[in-house]
């Protein structure tokens, strides 16, 4: 998924997984009729066409989970949706995929609702206008037991459960408007059997005790996408420590492990500070690691809470520069592609470029992993990238047996490698602007490829709209400022590499 992949330990291949100026045409099929059947609809984003909603703007999730205790069973709950009206609406529109809906109110009065495809349909006693607020209460159930077409939603884990949303299953989990261009500020209630702790994104706002269960409630302080929602459960020890300029440095680990797990989790502070010199102040309220007890084959970046696999840390095999990386991958994504977030899945190069990007000069800085050799590696792929995936700027839709197939190369390493050209081309001291820029002005909001080739411009000095374009669209990869000697790889020589780096021990294979 958007997560960062990474290979097994060894000897097991793990996959590569890690709005709004969309299609206007859209947006008007929301004022249909109240009287005519219920149909999907979608805001149009060119790999996701389905995801989304028009017609409305969310402002907040209220979410309450009430978990039984087994991870087998649906969780009880309550999805709380603030919105504000776009358009004059008969029916409200919400993506929700996997669970059982009791009933809906719309401002307190009951609705009528119905399914159609991945959507949750919603017809109010009355017809909602233009610029109205709403509030739209959903009872229902959320499955932890993934479909079996479908992975993603929640993760099951060795005590309990965790969230993975990215990029398109947060409506497994939750109705919702599950598009990263419609961010809101989520409060979650989790009520669990006593003996197990409830952890989620931002910051705790106490713990309520009632019988032989508890609710923990959290809150974020700033917006956040459906796919970067977070929530843990389980026999798990949350610890704190204070990271640059008193930020709340808490890390989410299974009990027992604490001490195991210490060396890694201590290296957080100095990691944030290193990327604060980088991408300037961290853009939330909170961070730390959610160590899981589970099989995923994937880190993601939750919002505040990073998911990582409990094996990365613990397994033998993964030389210390490269856990170190990943984690350092996993931070970068909070400023690139969290604070500021995509506005439609194809500007994904922008979380997943930057976020490698970071993660590999974190390795030249600290473990003398040059950059350049790993530039000049993926410029030898790259032609290659692009004509499996897509070019970074316009990747190839997923398909419908793997939706998390946009996960491709050609956004990790292949995107890089355009960040790689363009400050190769204005010069580090531009480019270092530049990200600081893109960081401030963007902060808590969404933004698109075009918006960047903009601040590059304005930043530069001079329009970038040609260089860029044509690395970030072109099917054949433009040459490398600077560097007269890169080639592309031919197939063959491709294959062969890609031998050579898997059979490699003990680095990892990209």
């Amino acid at each position: 998924m958007p997560h960062t992949p990474r290979p097994a330990a060894p000897r097991r291949a793990r996959r590569r997984l890690r709005a709004v100026a969309l299609l206007a045409p859209a947006v008007t099929v929301c004022l249909v009729a109240a009287d005519t059947p219920p149909v999907p609809l979608g805001i149009g984003d060119p790999l996701f066409p389905h995801l989304g909603n028009p017609g409305y703007d969310v402002m907040a999730y209220d979410l309450s989970f009430t978990y039984s205790g087994k991870n087998t069973e649906p969780l009880k709950a309550v999805t709380v949706i603030d919105a504000r009206t776009t358009a004059d609406l008969d029916r409200i529109n919400l993506d929700f995929a996997h669970g059982t809906v009791g009933s809906v109110e719309v401002d307190g009065e009951p609705a009528r609702f119905a399914t159609a495809g991945e959507d949750l349909v919603i017809t109010p006693e009355k017809s909602l206008e233009k610029g109205d607020r709403t509030r739209i209460t959903v009872r229902h159930t959320s499955d932890p037991v993934s479909p079996e077409d479908r992975q993603g939603g929640w993760v099951r884990t060795a005590d309990g459960l965790a969230m993975a949303n990215q990029a398109d299953v947060a409506h497994l989990v939750f109705p919702c408007n599950d598009h990263p261009s419609d961010k809101a500020r989520f409060t979650f209630r989790v009520t669990v059997p006593d003996g197990l702790t409830a952890v989620a994104n931002g910051l705790p706002d106490g713990v309520r005790r009632a019988g032989t269960s508890a609710t923990w409630t959290y809150r974020s302080a700033h917006p956040m996408a459906t796919e970067l929602a977070q929530v843990s459960i389980g026999r798990s020890t949350v610890l704190h420590r204070p990271g640059p300029h008193g930020l709340p440095v808490r890390d989410v680990v299974p009990e027992g492990q604490e001490a195991a797990l210490e060396p890694w989790l201590a290296k957080t502070p100095g990691q944030i500070a290193w990327m604060e010199e980088k991408a300037g102040r961290y853009p939330f309220e909170t961070y730390g690691l959610l160590m899981a007890d589970a099989t995923t084959g994937f880190e993601l970046e939750t919002q505040t809470l990073s998911l990582f696999e409990k094996g990365l840390f613990t397994e033998p095999g993964y030389p210390a520069w490269y856990v170190e990386s990943l984690m350092v991958h996993e931070l970068a994504h909070q400023w690139f592609g969290n604070s500021v977030s995509p506005r439609s899945w194809s500007d994904l190069w922008l979380n997943e470029g930057h976020a490698t990007w970071y993660e590999a000069l974190w390795s030249e800085e600290t473990a003398g992993r040059p950059l350049a050799d790993r530039m000049k590696a993926a410029y030898g792929a790259s032609d290659q990238w692009r004509t499996s995936g897509g070019p970074p700027g316009a990747p190839k839709p997923p398909s419908t047996a793997n939706k998390i197939g946009i996960f491709r190369a050609n956004v990790y390493d292949g995107a890089a490698l355009v960040l790689y050209a363009l400050r190769q081309e204005i010069g580090g001291p531009a480019f270092e602007r530049l990200e600081r820029s893109w960081t401030s002005r963007h902060r808590d909001g969404n933004a698109s490829t075009a918006d960047f080739v903009r601040l590059a411009s304005e930043t530069a000095g001079r329009d970038l709209t040609g260089f860029l374009h044509a690395w970030l669209y072109d099917a054949k990869t433009p040459p490398m400022p600077g560097r007269p000697d890169w080639k592309p790889a031919s197939a063959a020589q491709e294959a062969t590499a890609t031998t050579d780096k898997a059979l490699a021990a003990p680095v990892p294979a990209r």
